[in-house]
């Protein structure tokens, strides 16, 4: 539809499920279809385009998708009453592992296409319009009238994918990696991501410089294996992730850093060292370890034992003493006996976890794991499950009760749950919020905390030091605070 020769905006809507790497991935999609007059809105009703962007880390990821498609049918129906369209498309590692099941089970999908092929994305939008494919029944014309891009193609992805358009905000996130060579046993990651492949450092450079000059302080590098990351540097040879960082925190304006996620495995010498020398590094790894027990550890492929996971953590700890570690955790992997699971409690007392995520084991089809003998029944999970995150849970709130008394460096960046409070985060990746003017809103500003929750932490508003509006990227904390359990 046209105003004169002004063509209005077309509404596009995308839903993110799973990781940090799919939010960048969606936003990135909405910055390819930016041109062609897309602009993002919060809600489905009136959409011309709809995006499921999906992840296949969790259990019924696939259900899921096809019960959020339910729900759009009779938005598409109405619009198409109405002499409208619209375009469902589905995206993310469901669609690249179950493309063409999703196209046979959900006719009304119009396209389905895997994280590899975002920058072709006007091309397939161009075929679906012609396509003209229908709500309900065979797709007219027979077989093919839907688009499925489900190919890896020769072409990098990054390399054809615009500049970001829409400023992040305060906080932002930098693709610099993707795909995955580890092939754990559990894992899809591989499958539908594909091979290792990490950008240039110059490429990743420019466009933290352009994420600063948009208004980010923050900065989290995103990748699959993220510290695998090996990229061609200006200088011609390869950079690894620690050279990366040293280089990024050269930014002005840049005042913080983290990555996300890692692979114990692939911490060399200098990325560790990278923790104690780069201010801006933040005092925070998501590591994860999945299981204390070796055999279990062995059976998923993950190359490394439970004591070689303790003295990594000792020495990023002896590297930065204040690092606080976040993991993740699986129970119920086949063949895991109590005894195994006994030794995954043992873990998490020995190192100490500010934060972790934990799931019941659930097999995903194509993947060794789901093939094992030895499947642990729901119930033991559950128990499982049950008792490590209790542990888990304990840690956290420990960790956070011993912030109080502390003061913080907080990066505000949005309103709080009630009125006259702001919500930020602390380097330790803890939400913070404490009352506040809106005038802090995207600063560094110190706090003290007053109070220790399960997930977050209150604190006060402290008036900065003269000259100063804004606090150092971090403030080191006393030595006995503790990052352990």
């Amino acid at each position: 539809m046209a105003v004169g020769t002004r063509v209005l905006p077309k509404k596009l809507f995308i839903k993110t499920y799973g990781c940090q790497m799919n939010v960048y991935d969606s936003a990135r999609m909405a910055d390819v279809l930016a041109p062609l007059g897309y602009e993002r809105t919060d809600l489905p009703e009136g959409a011309d385009m709809v995006i499921l962007n999906s992840c296949h880390i969790r259990e019924k990821a696939a259900e899921k998708i096809y019960s959020e498609v339910g729900r759009l049918r009779p938005l598409k129906s109405a619009r198409r009453a109405a002499g409208g369209d619209m375009i469902i498309a589905v995206a993310g590692c469901v669609a690249q592992a179950e493309g063409a099941e999703i196209m046979r089970r959900a006719p009304a999908v119009d396209m389905v296409f895997g994280p590899q092929t975002y920058h072709r994305l006007p091309e397939m939008v161009a075929r679906a319009a012609r396509a003209g494919t229908r709500d309900a029944g065979p797709r007219e014309g027979g077989p093919g009238r839907g688009v499925l891009e489900t190919d890896f193609p020769v072409e990098a992805k990054f390399d054809h994918l615009p500049d970001a358009a829409a400023p992040q905000g305060v906080s932002a996130f930098l693709a610099v990696q993707e795909g995955c060579d580890k092939f754990c046993s559990f894992c899809v990651v591989p499958y539908t991501r594909g091979a290792e492949y990490s950008r240039p450092a110059a490429d990743v450079v420019a466009e933290a410089a352009r994420i600063v000059a948009q208004g980010a302080r923050e900065i989290t590098l995103l990748g699959q294996n993220v510290n695998a990351y090996h990229g061609a540097g200006p200088d011609g040879r390869e950079w690894g992730l620690g050279r990366l960082l040293r280089r990024l925190a050269e930014i002005d304006g840049l005042d913080r850093l983290r990555y996300t996620t890692s692979h114990p495995s692939d911490m060399d010498d200098d990325l560790i060292a990278a923790h104690g020398e780069v201010e801006a590094l933040m005092p925070y790894l998501h590591l994860p370890v999945q299981s204390g027990a070796d055999s279990v550890l062995a059976a998923m492929n993950r190359n490394y034992t439970a004591d070689e996971y303790r003295r990594l953590a000792e020495r990023l700890r002896a590297a930065r003493p204040d690092l606080a570690l976040a993991s993740d955790f699986i129970v119920g992997f086949p063949g895991e006996t109590e005894a195994d699971f006994a030794a995954t409690l043992a873990l998490v007392e020995d190192v100490g976890f500010a934060q972790a995520y934990s799931f019941k084991y659930s097999p995903r089809p194509g993947t060794p794991g789901a093939a094992r003998a030895g499947q642990v029944d729901e119930a033991v999970k559950a128990d499982r499950l049950a008792r490590l995150q209790a542990a888990l849970e304990a840690g956290q709130r420990a960790f956070n009760d011993a912030m109080v008394g502390r003061v913080l460096p907080v990066l505000f960046d949005g309103p709080g749950k009630r009125a006259g409070q702001l919500a930020g985060r602390s380097p330790y990746m803890q939400a913070v919020h404490a009352e506040a003017d809106a005038a802090l809103l995207g600063a560094i500003h110190p706090v003290q905390i007053v109070a220790g929750h399960a997930n977050s932490l209150s604190g006060r508003v402290l008036a900065p030091a003269a000259g100063a509006p804004d606090m150092p990227a971090v403030v080191a904390p006393a030595p006995d605070a503790g990052v352990r359990a």
